[in-house]
């Protein structure tokens, strides 16, 4: 049986080391090996020695009042021995704003929390910090029961897609790879030795021979073809604005069907740490906050099909119909489209035929652990690749950032350049771009070209993660539905002209702030042409769309 995880504690005064000891021991003695020390040099030899022996370490918990280094001081180096460890620091304060040096860890990425040390027994509040913590570490640190086995080639395309949407759908899986002992057992034991490959194994010994996206949700229950009935509200897209848009929907008492073709979360789901959204002091992962609104909108009532992308609207009468793939129709009153936007490729030939295989479009954090002690790369200079490459940097041996720019302050937020120039194995590589790379089955290298000099390089990869910017999902709308150049949707003041509706526009009212060209039919978040790309906003936009709709719906469609 393996030894469990340690919980470190770290503090130099006895009697607050033993305060804490004694209630993390209750509380987690059965399953995790709670550790004291006295001094950040106890404790980083016990850190490398567990290290090297192979041993987890969950949690490291550092007294911000040590006398010879800060807690944060210590917790800064905690990645250089244990890249996955939780990281939480211990406050004497219970009051007001936290310090200028704790306001700075967190700015840097140097602790992942701060608690105030336990002041009752039990101390709630302090164990909510430590659990939250432990939760986030264990799914991605410790077994956990697989509802599906995915036996595959590694670097397979197709692998890593349904790696990747089971992980964003957060669907308990493993993936074995058929080349290896276990993968071959599996496959064996299956009777799928001839099988195409991947081949995913149910938890109650059902095989799918490399199974498509709709016959995976239909293996665990999900529904994936809408019902026959008219719904009040057809919402296109599991983004946060169409997720938002799903919870107020259905809990004041509309009926609302949600219709996702991938992935609940959108591009935010795949969000390693968003550290600026209201409510959440130390950040949240966008999976954890897809879960959660998801949820939402499911207790209050609102349908879920997944699986097969909308193709078409149109309407019928009062009814806005929209087909999906596979040729079902959606019956509803009113839509809202918040179908996002996907990631820009590279347009490299050489480059597209290793998507999957190396060459990932968006954070992938699916893929994260599977660069361990690899040198891998980002490129794009926005939030979204910053927070990608954070995530990367806690199991790569090195990240790499190409940036097109000059400058990272001109496109990212404050606290991520800060975080980003404080880990020490992200480098940042300015007036990069990628001109081209290949492999034999998989990625190998990438060709890089510095616009600066002129000087073109080739180097090692073993995986690029591409965040280049966006282009909106609106291809399959009709053309009633007006779009800006780039393919968002205009909607609201944006349809006005000289402060009259547009040409086209077929009713005497004026069209509502989030409502297309096409009365009845509402777009949010990333989709929607002048959007702030912002999960807050996104989140805004969802919740004021269905008051629109109730204004709609009550007869404003005149």
């Amino acid at each position: 049986m393996p030894d469990p995880p340690v919980l470190l504690i770290v503090d130099d005064d006895p009697q607050s080391r033993a305060a804490v000891e004694g209630e993390l021991r209750k509380r987690y003695g059965a399953d995790y090996q709670v550790i004291c020390v006295g001094s950040a040099d106890d404790a980083f030899r016990l850190l490398a020695k567990l290290r090297d022996d192979r041993r987890g370490v969950s949690i490291v918990l550092a007294s911000q009042s040590m006398s010879r280094m800060t807690g944060a001081e210590l917790l800064a180096r905690v990645g250089e021995f244990h890249r996955a460890a939780k990281r939480l620091l211990l406050v004497d304060w219970k009051y007001g704003p936290p310090p200028e040096p704790i306001l700075q860890a967190i700015a840097l990425g140097h602790i992942d929390a701060y608690a105030g040390r336990p002041a009752t027994v039990p101390d709630e509040a302090f164990h909510l910090t430590v659990t939250e913590l432990l939760e986030e570490w264990a799914r991605s640190n410790l077994p956990r029961p697989e509802v599906m086995r995915v036996v595959g080639e590694e670097w397979s395309a197709r692998s890593h897609e349904i790696r990747d949407l089971l992980s964003r759908n957060v669907v308990p899986f493993g993936f074995y790879p058929a080349d290896a002992g276990p993968g071959k057992v599996l496959l064996e034991q299956a009777g799928a030795t001839a099988a195409t490959l991947p081949v995913v194994i149910m938890f109650d010994g059902r095989v799918l021979e490399n199974p498509s996206n709709t016959q995976l949700a239909e293996a665990i229950g999900m529904r994936t073809s809408p019902g026959p009935g008219l719904y009040d509200v057809a919402v296109i897209g599991a983004g946060p604005a169409g997720l938002a848009a799903a919870v107020y929907g259905a809990s004041e008492g509309l009926s609302t069907v949600v219709l996702e073709p991938e992935a609940i979360g959108g591009q935010a789901g795949t969000s390693s740490r968003i550290r600026n959204y209201l409510g959440f002091p130390t950040g949240v992962s966008g999976e954890d906050l897809a879960v959660r609104a998801y949820t939402q909108a499911w207790n209050f009532g609102a349908d879920y099909v997944y699986g097969n992308p909308a193709t078409g609207l149109r309407t019928q009468g009062p009814e806005r119909v929209v087909t999906v793939a596979g040729g079902d129709d959606v019956r509803s009153r009113a839509v809202i489209i918040a179908t996002g936007v996907s990631y820009r490729r590279l347009g490299i030939p050489s480059l597209d035929a290793l998507t999957g295989a190396g060459v990932f479009y968006g954070a992938a954090t699916s893929e994260a652990k599977a660069m361990k002690d690899r040198q891998v790369f980002v490129v794009g200079g926005a939030n979204s690749a910053g927070q990608a490459a954070v995530h990367l940097a806690r199991y790569a041996a090195r990240v790499t950032m190409l940036v097109r720019g000059q400058s990272l302050a001109d496109s990212m937020s404050e606290y991520l350049v800060k975080e980003i120039t404080s880990t020490p194995n992200i480098a940042v590589r300015y007036n990069a771009v990628v001109t081209g790379g290949g492999g034999t089955g998989r990625l190998e290298s990438l060709t890089l070209l510095d616009q600066a000099s002129g000087a073109i390089q080739t180097v090692p990869a073993a995986a690029v993660f591409v965040l280049i910017g966006a282009e909106p999902r609106t291809q399959w709308l009709p053309d009633g539905i007006r779009r800006d150049r780039w393919g968002f949707v205009v909607t609201g003041p944006d349809l006005m002209a000289g402060g009259y509706p547009a040409e086209g526009w077929p009713l005497q009212r004026a069209p509502m702030l989030l409502e297309s060209s096409l009365p009845g039919v509402f777009a949010v978040g990333d989709v929607r042409c002048g959007s702030v790309k912002r999960v807050a906003s996104a989140v805004g936009e969802g919740s004021v769309a269905i008051r629109l709709v109730h204004d709609y719906l009550r007869g404003n469609r005149n």
